[in-house]
């Protein structure tokens, strides 16, 4: 891997198959590394949020973390920032599972309940996602794509946000983009070759982003990689995400992959 590779910060909160999207990452050339530390986090040259569980036992752990103004921070310093699944839900403003809470705020609208029309809940498995509009995140993927979905919940999103549909009872937003601020409802890194186009994309895309100050991270702070010392809070980001994980209200969604699309390789 080139050292002039992206360096790509996971946002460790304790919540989301992050070693998953670490090696998607670094099958796609990124140096990526996983941390909830704020000085190597800021020292990345993109960020990808994961998540799986519940809406508001996720932002009330990164609250915790101080891990939301960090990301709003950056994002406004321009920042690429990528969502997965859950994580693209948190970036926007509110959601109304369970009590409701609000979101990052960095993308326009309301995350529901997703109208299933009967079939059953959650969403799992592999749907058709159509572009409705170029986006450098889509980049030269053709016009419809297949990627893995778990879920319960969508983005009701301004339309101009709006990269790509799919459809489950209800159309729904399944890729987002707007600006510096980037998202897909699916898990990509458990959705074969076009779930990885779409990494790739991104990584470009941070490639590509204005040179941006790197602050040094206090006392070296080490990035949390396979085989290295997991950077500071990273071990707190842990604990809180399991204790999120079993409160009450919180929804652990079951784990992408359990279906494999016909014809598609799903990434281990």
């Amino acid at each position: 891997m080139s050292t002039d590779s992206p360096r790509i910060g996971i946002v460790d909160y304790g919540m989301g198959n992050r070693r998953s999207v670490e090696k998607a990452l670094s099958k796609v050339g990124a140096r990526a590394f996983i941390s909830a530390d704020h000085a190597a986090l800021a020292a990345a040259d993109g960020l990808v949020l994961p998540g799986v569980g519940a809406f508001p036992a996720a932002i009330a752990v990164m609250e915790d973390l101080g891990l939301d103004a960090l990301l709003v921070e950056l994002a406004a310093q321009g920042m690429p920032l990528f969502g997965s699944c859950m994580g693209m839900q948190l970036l926007f403003e509110s959601s109304e599972e369970h009590q409701g809470a609000s979101g990052l705020g960095l993308l326009k609208g309301e995350v529901r309940l997703l109208r299933s029309g009967g079939l059953k809940l959650p969403h799992i498995g592999w749907s058709a996602v159509c572009r409705v509009k170029d986006s450098p995140l889509w980049g030269s993927l053709p016009q419809r794509i297949h990627l893995y979905h778990v879920h319960s919940y969508v983005a009701e999103a301004d339309p101009d946000q709006i990269v790509a549909e799919a459809e489950y009872g209800q159309s729904f937003p399944a890729v987002v983009g707007s600006g510096n601020i980037f998202g897909a409802q699916s898990h990509p890194e458990k959705s074969s070759t076009d779930g990885l186009a779409l990494l790739a994309n991104f990584l470009a895309i941070c490639a590509a982003a204005p040179a941006r100050q790197a602050p040094s991270a206090p006392g070296g702070a080490q990035e949390g990689g396979s085989g290295s010392t997991p950077a500071r809070g990273a071990t707190d980001a842990h604990d809180a995400g399991r204790r999120a994980a079993g409160a009450p209200g919180a929804r652990q969604e079951p784990h992408a992959g359990a279906l494999a699309n016909p014809g598609l390789r799903v990434p281990s």
